[in-house]
């Protein structure tokens, strides 16, 4: 393999690479969550929801890249998947772990947040071996569960009122909902046809509805909505 093949073959992973950095820096910021930082004034929980955003932006494009080069690989796959699990499950473990802490909660609860990346690691897991998601999905994806904490995050660190046993309720809702076999429909619209992509496009206008209304908050009741219509209108 020439010099040049090998530099292909490596951009996709170093894109993927970015987006496990991003997931590290969330997961750095994110122990002083309430701290003015010196980026365009954000707090830390809030930087580290600007990290997880930019992993996902190299999440969508490693895969991307790796089909327009001709370069994907059993590697790539691997790699993609512990950064999804870093930037997708860890991090918001740890800005949830972090803000909980300064709300009160009992320090056992805390911990509770460590589920969400265990049972992210199942959900990547599975999803590796399982030949059928090519274009539905089993059980919650793991960066739909990440969209759902930045929303609920954000909400809960303005508003410390929210019992801790919500929270607990919560985490283990949406793990457990990540390894469940309820099928959830593909984001991607392959047509335009009203009639096969409903979901998708009902599921687009909430989104820009909940966050009109609610801000960086109502990414928490978009993924409701997606769970609620998977459930509701599954695939046939």
């Amino acid at each position: 393999m020439n010099i040049l093949q090998s530099i292909k073959n490596n951009i996709p992973n170093t894109i993927t690479c970015l987006n496990l950095l991003c997931g590290a820096l969330a997961i750095v910021v994110s122990f002083d969550p309430f701290a003015t930082t010196t980026v365009l004034g954000l707090q830390g929980y809030q930087l580290a929801f600007a990290f997880i955003a930019l992993g996902a932006v190299a999440d969508f494009c490693d895969g991307l890249v790796a089909r327009l080069l001709n370069a994907v690989s059993p590697l790539g796959k691997e790699l993609d998947s512990l950064s999804d699990c870093v930037t997708f499950g860890l991090a918001p473990a740890m800005i949830l772990f972090n803000v909980m802490v300064p709300a009160g909660c009992p320090q056992w609860m805390c911990y509770a947040a460590m589920l969400i990346p265990i049972f992210g690691a199942l959900r990547l897991a599975r999803f590796n071996i399982d030949t059928n998601q090519a274009t539905t999905f089993t059980g919650l994806p793991i960066p739909a569960n990440a969209i759902f904490w930045i929303g609920f995050i954000n909400y809960y660190a303005n508003h410390h009122t929210i019992s801790p046993w919500i929270v607990l309720a919560l985490i283990v809702a949406l793990s457990l909902l990540m390894v469940c076999n309820l099928r959830m429909f593909s984001l991607k619209i392959h047509s335009f046809g009203i009639k096969e992509t409903f979901r998708q496009y009902a599921l687009i206008i909430a989104a820009v509805a909940f966050l009109v209304v609610g801000g960086i908050s109502g990414l928490a009741c978009v993924i409701i909505f997606y769970v609620i219509a998977s459930a509701l209108f599954p695939e046939k």
